[in-house]
């Protein structure tokens, strides 16, 4: 292990959300030396979705993940409409 690598920062943003029946794991992180944060969606079928765009705030991915899913629903964010 080397032990000058950062850490990972976990939000206490991330949360499991329930859209149309199926369940999605919305996982929000940041390295301690970064300021922007992650965003990555897992679903029913453990398929990760992670954004290109990093974000100012975990507040704001998060926003981002719950108004993608709501707006898109479940079939539609998974690719299956």
């Amino acid at each position: 292990m080397n032990l000058d690598e950062p850490k990972l920062i976990i939000s206490d943003k991330c949360k499991s959300v329930l859209v149309d029946g199926y369940r999605f794991e919305i996982e929000i992180y940041r390295l301690e030396n970064q300021d922007l944060w992650t965003l990555e969606v897992i679903d029913v079928e453990d398929a990760s979705y992670v954004w290109d765009d990093k974000f100012g705030s975990d507040q704001e991915a998060l926003n981002t993940a719950v108004d993608i899913l709501n707006n898109e629903g479940a079939l539609g964010f998974m690719g299956k409409e």
